[in-house]
């Protein structure tokens, strides 16, 4: 007799088992949407920092040149970066766009093609802003 109540103790029942699982449940639903969202946090600081480093490569190869490179690749064949970042939402160091620059005042233009950059990424960013207008 003393066997077989010993044999009953050694297992989970069923409704302790499915009080943990519902317990997991519940802790995985609360931690994944916050996780998603620090990692999408995380890839729009890579991104404004790689737009910040970008623009500030053109500002400066402005002014050694008197001209705005005509393409990404220039500032990096010139050294003004080290490599053409990726960006972090298409994945892809190809996806960026430049704009050429607009005239001033006077009508006149500024010589080369690429006066601003943008990410190809067609996504919304937390703030509501797609990423297209940072």
């Amino acid at each position: 007799m003393k066997e077989r109540s010993k044999k009953r103790q050694l297992g989970f029942t069923l409704f302790e088992l499915l009080a943990v699982m519902l317990i997991m449940s519940v802790l995985a639903a609360i931690a994944v949407p916050s996780y998603k969202r620090s990692q999408i946090k995380a890839k729009e600081s890579v991104l404004a920092e790689d737009l910040y480093q970008m623009r500030r490569a053109i500002d400066a190869f402005f002014a050694d040149q008197q001209r705005y490179p005509n393409y990404l690749r220039e500032l990096r064949e010139q050294k003004y970066l080290r490599d053409i970042p990726r960006d972090p939402f298409t994945l892809s160091n190809e996806t960026w766009s430049c704009f050429p620059p607009e005239p001033s005042d006077n009508g006149q233009i500024a010589p080369g093609n690429c006066f601003d950059v943008i990410s190809g990424s067609d996504l919304i960013g937390l703030n509501n802003v797609p990423y297209q207008e940072w």
